[in-house]
């Protein structure tokens, strides 16, 4: 136990320092935090995977979650929290059928035994729903999205979608909701599988939303998600760890939505979430806009092309004479490009809005 309470204090000590109004150093040093939109979701990527040198083995992750998953909150570090749970009730020594299944803490570890009053892993992004299956091994061992789990309430959750709700966690029909107080962390492990693992972690295989309309695979549901709730302590406390490869089952990589939700703004648009680097560029949404806008060709004939990675709401085409020739609102934009034709001859102002800031490009039409 005492090596347990010195790794938390070192661990709060590191994350008091890595977060208070900066990224993470030396993880993110040099980091071009200039990118918007697709770029950085790239980028990041990139970080991510070249980062996680250290692939653990399956059955390492049991062990894993003891301490990753430990309760911020307890003082004698021998309980964990166990996503979707919402009671403080520990497990009652009685029959299964009394036995309280949404418990939010556990001190004892599944040792593949039939006692309901252990812990397991749950894959909070299903192998099966996987394009392949994740299996067990890569992003089936991956622990930044394995948790600790009720036995009972892991399997209530089966393969099921995760859709959207209120409350405490709850199955309805084959979709689950993961419950108030586990809906960010869902979101940002979401985002992380797919940066991490591309194609065979799409968000759009794993939750019930609307696809954003500058990413197909990104649904509304993880962004809203991700905006409502925070960051805690508890997901500090394990994105730390892992990111140390020294750490006996650190993995190396971060996940950077973790470190500031509000890169999942400047990626994909939507609610703006908690910005934890205020002293940075991401400060400044209208930098964000400005600098992931392009229309070509320019000069042009009659068609013009937008492309951007931003969620628009409005398109405005203004004459020089500031009479409003077009006004499209909110523009449905395909593989992050919209096209206007039929532009007569003349020199134009493009506004573009979002639900933040806006710009405005020039362009002449021959």
């Amino acid at each position: 136990m005492k090596k347990i309470t010195s790794l938390l204090l070192l661990l709060n000590i590191a994350i008091a320092f890595s977060q208070n109004g900066a990224p993470a150093s030396p993880y993110y040093n040099g980091f071009n935090w200039t990118l918007t939109g697709s770029n950085l979701k790239n980028a990041l990527a990139t970080k991510i995977i070249t980062t996680h040198t250290h692939e653990l083995v399956y059955s390492q992750t049991d062990n894993a979650l003891a301490i990753l998953d430990l309760d911020p909150a307890d003082a004698t570090n021998t309980n964990v929290l166990l996503v979707y749970g919402f009671s403080s009730n520990l497990c009652p020594a009685a029959s299964s059928d009394d036995k309280d299944h949404r418990r939010r803490d556990a001190s004892m570890q599944d040792d593949g035994s039939a006692n309901p009053c252990l812990y397991n892993r749950e894959h909070t992004f299903p192998k099966a729903l996987g394009v392949p299956d994740l299996g067990t091994s890569g992003p089936g061992a991956d622990l930044h999205h394995l948790r600790a789990a009720d036995k009972k309430r892991n399997a209530d959750r089966d393969n099921d979608k995760f859709f959207n709700g209120s409350g405490n966690s709850f199955e309805s029909g084959t979709n689950w909701y993961p419950g108030d107080e586990w809906k960010g962390d869902i979101a940002r492990m979401m985002m992380y599988m797919y940066l991490r693992y591309g194609d065979q972690c799409l968000p759009i295989n794993v939750g019930v939303g609307t696809p954003v309309a500058s990413d197909a695979n990104m649904i509304d549901l993880f962004l809203q998600w991700n905006a409502e709730d925070p960051v805690s302590q508890f997901e500090d406390n394990r994105n730390t760890y892992l990111g140390n490869a020294s750490n006996t089952y650190g993995q190396g990589n971060r996940n950077p939505f973790i470190d500031n939700p509000y890169l999942a703004t400047v990626i994909w648009g939507g609610p703006t979430a908690q910005n934890r680097w205020p002293t940075i560029f991401l400060a400044n949404p209208t930098f964000d806009l400005a600098d992931s806008v392009s229309i070509y060709p320019n000069p042009a004939s009659d068609v013009v092309n937008i492309t951007t990675d931003v969620v628009l709401d409005e398109i405005d085409i203004i004459t020089i004479n500031g009479q409003v020739l077009q006004q499209i609102k909110n523009p449905v934009i395909q593989n992050n490009t919209y096209t206007i034709g039929n532009l007569p001859k003349g020199f134009y102002f493009v506004k573009l809005s979002s639900a933040t800031n806006s710009v405005t490009k020039k362009v002449l039409i021959n």
